[in-house]
């Protein structure tokens, strides 16, 4: 499953994990994406969505 929220674009972000010795290696935050069944264009549709945006009500779930 693709880590993208397909209504606000979040997706997965890079940086560094620093040792406290302060040896830096890649590391990744993924966000917090849930298949959610929505109304979309009027229809029900299964779409990945992030958790904020369910919470802030841009989604309309699907009953």
């Amino acid at each position: 499953m693709a880590r993208l929220c397909e209504i606000c674009g979040k997706t997965v972000a890079s940086g560094n994990l620093v040792s406290h010795s302060n040896i830096k290696t890649k590391r990744r935050w993924s966000p917090n994406v849930q298949r959610v069944k929505a109304i979309i264009d009027g229809r029900p549709k299964r779409i990945t969505v992030c958790t904020q945006c369910l919470r802030s009500g841009k989604v309309q779930r699907a009953v």
